[in-house]
């Protein structure tokens, strides 16, 4: 014997109704297809279901029995739809996160580090924010750390960006040799990131706004090797503060510029995407930056 939910619930609803017509209008049916379906409901359970009384029907004692195990029956059935919604929405599958260099170590790897989800595995890839919005909408990846300082058009109306904070822009010169700001730079010698990068245009942008040209002594896309050089007295340089390791002996200034990171991607509801950018946030938001 196979029982049909929604026949048992026309049944459940006949006994708590009263009548085949308020059945009828609380289905959106007929009065004639209701009983019908509860004509194939005695089929299916070989039972007596209902009897007449004069125009009306009514339900028999096993009638009324199936009728109310009929809305445990059904109370359960809907718990199980429930469980399973929450288990397709665990979040689960390859999310592929771009991420420019001094975000990688600071925002990507401890927000990986904080999901809890067995099934969602994240490839970080790590990309500079003038190639990283090419990327996403293209479908290279699914979720960008990037900052929007450098971008100079608006942003694609199908993406969406979330601010996860503000990164300071820090002058670095060897230890003991302190420089205030870009302009006391004048005559040292440069590291700088390589050419058309994000990093390398706008030290050169500080430069000129300064009032001179930069002398260029050593191009690295690597912060760390940044970091050594002019650790070993060979140049001065401009880095986002994330990029600075504290390993380092270098003096840092703030200047009096910032860029802001933001995650973006595009407009996607899946739990994976979620699940990532929630984390990204919070750690964004931590104490431990």
């Amino acid at each position: 014997m196979t029982l049909n939910p929604w026949r048992l619930r026309l049944l459940s609803q006949l006994d708590a109704l009263g009548t085949v017509r308020a059945v009828a209008q609380a289905a959106n049916l007929s009065a004639s297809s209701v009983s019908q379906q509860l004509a194939v409901l005695e089929s299916e359970t070989r039972t007596q279901l209902l009897e007449r009384t004069g125009r009306r029907v009514r339900l028999t004692s096993a009638g009324l029995i199936l009728a109310r195990r009929a809305r445990s029956i059904l109370d359960q059935m809907e718990a199980v739809e429930a469980e399973l919604r929450e288990l397709s929405q665990e979040p689960s599958g390859l999310i592929r996160l771009g991420a420019f260099q001094s975000s990688i170590h600071t925002l990507a790897v401890p927000a990986i580090q904080r999901l809890d989800h067995p099934h969602l595995h994240v490839e970080i890839v790590e990309m500079e924010p003038h190639a990283s919005m090419p990327a996403l909408l293209a479908g290279e990846v699914d979720v960008i750390i990037t900052t929007t300082d450098f971008v100079e058009q608006p942003v694609p109306r199908d993406i969406d960006v979330v601010p996860l904070g503000e990164d300071p822009i820090v002058l670095l010169t060897p230890p003991g040799q302190p420089k205030n700001d870009i302009a006391a730079c004048k005559d040292e010698p440069w590291a700088f990131d390589v050419p058309g990068s994000y990093m390398a245009n706008l030290a050169t942008r500080l430069c000129r706004q300064a009032g001179f040209e930069p002398r260029v002594v050593g191009r690295f896309s690597n912060y760390m090797l940044t970091l050594e050089h002019v650790e070993a007295g060979l140049a001065v340089a401009v880095l986002p503060a994330l990029a600075v390791d504290r390993r380092f002996d270098v003096v840092t200034r703030e200047l009096p510029v910032t860029r802001r990171i933001t995650a973006a991607v595009r407009r996607d509801s899946r739990a994976a995407i979620t699940a990532v950018l929630d984390a990204l946030h919070t750690r964004s938001q931590s104490d431990e930056r």
